[in-house]
C-alpha cells in the first residue's frame, strides 16, 4: 500500500495535486520517503523525472511566474526548510480553467509536495527568514526557453498576501510583506508581462 495521500484537481484545476508523504516520528525525530516511484504509479501518476533542482532564498524574495515555453516541465516541488506560499497558474489552450491560479503553503512543518504538470506557470513567495525549495522535474533546463507572467497581474489575481498597490508593472517597489519586509524580485522577474500580453 502507498505512502502518500493525494488531493487531486486543487481548486478545482485538473491535474493540480498536493501530496503528502506517511511521515513516521516519534521523540526521537521522524521519517519518511521523500519521493518513491512506485508510489506515484500506484497513484496514477506517470512521470519520469530526470532532473532535480534546489534553492535557498530569503524572506520577501518572490521566484515567478515562470513556465517553459518550447520544452514545458511538469515539477514537483517541497520545501525543505522554512515556509513558502507557492503557485501555479493554468496556461494551457484549451483548458477550461485557463488564467486560474491556485496557491499552497509549502513548509518544512507540513512537508507537503505540490504537482504541477505541463503547461503552468509557477512561481513562489518565501515567507519565513530563509527558505530551502527542491524540486524534480521530467525534462533538463533549456537556456533561453523560459517564460513569464507577472507576478501581480490583475487579471490573474494571485492572492501573495503582500501589501501595496498595483502601479501597471511587475516592479517589486512599493511591496511589502505584512511585517514591512520588502518584497525582493529579480530584474528578469520585474520586467514580466501580464497574460494578456
Amino acid at each position: 500500500m502507498g505512502q502518500i495521500k493525494v488531493e487531486r484537481n486543487v481548486g478545482g484545476i485538473e491535474g493540480l495535486c498536493v501530496i503528502a508523504p506517511a511521515v513516521h516520528g516519534d521523540n526521537r525525530g521522524y521519517f519518511m520517503e521523500t519521493y518513491s516511484q512506485r508510489d506515484m504509479e500506484e497513484a496514477g501518476f506517470d512521470i519520469t523525472f530526470v532532473q532535480d533542482n534546489q534553492s535557498m532564498s530569503t524572506k520577501g524574495v518572490l521566484r515567478g511566474l515562470h513556465f517553459q515555453i518550447n520544452y514545458p516541465q511538469t515539477k514537483l516541488v517541497r520545501v525543505i526548510r522554512g515556509a513558502v506560499f507557492d503557485v501555479a497558474v493554468d496556461l494551457r489552450k484549451g483548458s477550461k480553467t485557463y488564467g486560474k491560479w491556485y496557491g499552497v503553503e509549502l513548509t518544512e512543518e507540513n512537508k507537503k509536495q505540490f504537482l504541477i504538470p505541463k503547461g503552468f506557470a509557477h512561481g513562489f513567495l518565501v515567507r519565513s527568514d530563509v527558505a530551502e525549495f527542491c524540486y524534480k522535474c521530467d525534462d533538463f533546463y533549456h537556456p533561453n526557453d523560459e517564460g513569464g507572467l507577472a507576478w501581480n497581474d490583475p487579471e490573474i489575481g494571485v492572492e501573495w498576501g503582500v501589501c501595496g498597490d498595483y502601479r501597471g508593472s511587475a516592479s517589486a517597489e512599493g511591496y511589502t510583506l505584512p511585517d514591512g519586509t520588502p518584497l525582493n524580485l529579480s530584474e528578469k522577474d520585474s520586467k514580466w508581462k501580464a497574460l494578456k500580453n
